[in-house]
């Protein structure tokens, strides 16, 4: 099956470069990569547009929405199998898209996400979060998972995620207008389908962030926005469970490291992502209620 791949960019000129390197490294070469360009105010489109076997298309940062991009441009490419990559996950080693692909070998998959390790800059706290979230072993979900994983069930991340085109477009793609997690709501409609999403522990990439509280609040509101607003997609699953799951086993490690400073932020971050959350689903409940959308 042919391959895709698509980077959406914005002022990537630092990182888009070691990433289009290890792409061109891999095993198992990709057809065609797409590099969707924010109004970038650095060298990002020259440094694509100067590498071989690389397109570009642009999109006005101000009409950038995570659904009708990404879309848009899978609809702008031709392969059987349409990979995404954020201009900062930079594959591990040079299996990396191969070992992604490869439970799309399987008919029923409709999308395979990738693990997603720590960088070398990534804190105690950040590097334990990405430990809990991306396990060292691979699984395939289905529908008769759901009720056991509640929302972990339909996981995805476009950090680094490969879809099978015949049944993305089936399915109708990506909505849009959204805020975030249209790999998620993808995957749900692919479980709610009869199709089952995969996940591929020796697809690696690096990749972390250092949120701060501000960031991480916010962050966390446009998701329990989101998730709120599809809880008729999603059922009756909660966002809160796995969260503790996770606060417990992050909080757990920090303690029996010693690092008394990092169990201390990590409490805060907790809150943030808590506050946030909350935040969110009300001002969808609200917007519910009103039938007006809010700022």
């Amino acid at each position: 099956m042919s391959i895709s791949v698509i980077i959406p960019t914005l002022n990537a000129e630092k990182e888009l470069p070691a990433l289009l390197e290890a792409l061109r490294d891999q095993s198992l070469r990709a057809d065609e990569i797409l590099v969707v360009d924010s109004e970038s105010a650095d060298r990002t489109v020259s440094v694509a547009e100067e590498t071989e076997g690389v397109r570009v298309i642009p999109v006005r940062r101000k009409d950038f929405d995570h659904g009708r991009t990404r879309d848009t441009a899978l609809r702008n490419t031709a392969g059987d199998i349409v990979v995404f990559l954020t201009q900062d996950a930079v594959p591990a080693d040079r299996q990396f898209l191969e070992n992604l692909v490869r439970p799309l070998e399987q008919e029923d998959i409709a999308v395979v996400t990738g693990r997603q390790l720590p960088k070398e800059n990534a804190t105690p706290m950040e590097k334990l979060v990405r430990t809990f979230n991306y396990p060292a072993e691979s699984h395939i979900r289905s529908e008769a998972d759901v009720a056991r994983m509640g929302i972990k069930a339909f996981f995805c991340s476009d950090v680094c995620a490969a879809y099978r085109r015949r049944i993305y477009e089936e399915l109708g793609g990506f909505e849009y207008p959204l805020k975030t997690n249209e790999d998620m709501f993808f995957a749900a409609a692919a479980i709610r389908n009869g199709y089952r999403v995969a996940y591929a522990a020796d697809a690696r990439v690096l990749h972390s962030h250092n949120f701060s509280l501000k960031e991480q609040y916010h962050r966390n509101r446009i998701q329990g926005y989101e998730i709120e607003r599809h809880r008729s997609l999603l059922g009756n699953v909660s966002k809160v469970n796995e969260g503790i799951r996770m606060a417990r086993f992050v909080s757990g490690k920090l303690l029996k490291q010693g690092r008394l400073v990092s169990f201390a932020h990590f409490g805060l971050d907790c809150f943030a992502r808590l506050l946030g959350s909350r935040a969110g689903r009300k001002q969808a409940l609200r917007e519910n209620r009103t039938g007006k959308k809010q700022g």
